[in-house]
């Protein structure tokens, strides 16, 4: 009974003593999962402005938890067929080999290269029992080291091989259980996707850094251009005046001697100057509507539009109809009016019935105001909807329009963020529509 006893006592100490040890690997397994988990956190919550700090302090805190000596990246180089150190971990007394393990031929480790394009770790519990394979061999790279055992785990990067992560002990061997394994591969992967998103970060802030080199680089450039039509066009006002006045000075002195024929030319020419004159100030206005200092304010646009009429010429047979009590909006009362005066003069210059109508009015939306401007004139083929808008587009050839006024009407909608589109049918009409944003 006796010796029952004690064997069943002694069986109950051995299990208690394997359930000890179960829940101690528990236990670190555990702590182990905890301690990945704080790396995630602090590479999710980082701006990884200084990820190298960040990848030596995970390197350390695994490299100790898993009571190793050295711990390392490695990027791999197939063009080349070698392999580097990138970032390293030493504890306090180990001689770091950074600097030495640089542009390794991958010839001197094809075990664990084989193993890391097989997705697996590479894991040598204990070096001394490596073959003796001669002075390129694997034992003979790792000694020299004082490499006692080493686990390496593949980076892999969409399904491609880049690098590992290892792990040196050099004071004492060093096992690594299953499990240990796969939190390791899940901390290779952690690495990776950190390094992927500073790649991405990095990249996205070359190519914000190279729009907005692009946009200044535009900018100055669209700066030179309408410096440059601002002084073309000035410098040619002076010579068409004095061609225009010489003309027509020698049209007087000699209209009782100048036949219809000798005079047609001359109308001619002075057709083709006004008409030259015309293009000109469209470049100008196109030119300044960007470059127009700050002299936005409330602008009443019943005022406005009343201004416009009053400055044109109204055929008699054209009757223009406005809405009352049109909006109120904060802007440039130059640009506001250059859009209103094309808009009208484009629709009195296209109207080709007995009585000409032109409709202006607006309808308000949530955040915008919505004008129209309608005429029962030719109308404009679908095909030109766009066009129209382009600089020294016309649906004609025959006048003396500079072809501008519909693209400085577009650069302006566009300054102040807006739209500008029409409807139209040939031989009905045309209405314009655009829109001012509220302020």
């Amino acid at each position: 009974m006796k010796q029952n006893d004690a064997k069943q006592n002694q069986c109950s100490e051995t299990e208690k003593i394997l359930q000890l040890e179960k829940d101690k690997i528990i236990e670190r397994q555990l702590h182990f999962q905890n301690l990945l988990i704080n790396i995630s956190t602090t590479y999710i919550n980082s701006d990884l402005s200084d990820i190298d700090t960040l990848i030596r302090k995970s390197l350390q805190q695994i490299g100790e938890f898993v009571e190793t000596d050295r711990s390392y990246i490695f990027s791999y180089d197939f063009v080349n067929n070698t392999t580097s150190n990138t970032y390293e971990w030493c504890a306090s007394d180990i001689e770091p080999e950074l600097e030495n393990l640089q542009n390794v031929p991958i010839g001197y480790i094809p075990q664990w290269v084989e193993a890391h394009k097989n997705g697996d770790a590479f894991y040598v519990e204990d070096v001394s029992l490596l073959p003796q394979d001669g002075e390129l061999g694997l034992r003979a790279v790792l000694e020299p080291q004082g490499i006692k055992s080493l686990i390496t785990i593949p980076k892999i990067k969409n399904n491609k091989l880049i690098g590992f992560i290892g792990f040196d002990a050099v004071k004492k061997v060093n096992k690594y259980t299953e499990n240990e394994k796969n939190i390791l591969f899940v901390y290779a992967n952690m690495l990776v996707n950190v390094i992927q998103r500073k790649e991405n970060e990095q990249h996205i802030k070359a190519q914000e850094k190279k729009k907005e080199e692009l946009l200044q680089n535009l900018s100055l450039q669209n700066e030179e251009l309408n410096e440059y039509a601002h002084v073309v066009s000035h410098d040619l006002k002076a010579p068409l005046i004095n061609i225009h006045t010489l003309v027509g000075w020698f049209m007087e002195d000699h209209k009782e001697t100048l036949s219809e024929n000798d005079l047609k030319p001359l109308h001619q020419v002075l057709f083709n100057v006004e008409k030259m004159d015309f293009l000109i100030k469209g470049i100008l206005d196109y030119s300044i509507i960007d470059k127009l200092e700050s002299q936005d304010k409330l602008v009443d646009f019943n005022n406005l539009i009343n201004e416009v009429l009053e400055t044109m010429l109204i055929p008699e047979n054209i009757t223009i109809t406005v809405q009352n009590n049109l909006p109120t909006i904060y802007g440039n009362t130059w640009r506001f009016k250059q859009v209103f005066q094309n808009l009208i003069q484009n629709a009195i210059k296209y109207s080709d019935k007995d009585k000409g109508t032109v409709e202006i009015g607006f309808t308000e939306k949530d955040n915008l105001f919505e004008f129209f401007i309608k005429d029962n004139g030719v109308g404009i083929k679908p095909d030109y909807f766009e066009k129209i808008f382009k600089v020294f587009t016309k649906l004609e050839s025959n006048s003396t329009s500079s072809g501008i006024g519909l693209s400085i009407v577009k650069k302006i909608m566009t300054h102040y963020k807006g739209r500008i589109w029409l409807e139209s049918e040939e031989g009905s009409g045309t209405t314009f529509y655009f829109t001012f944003l509220k302020v």
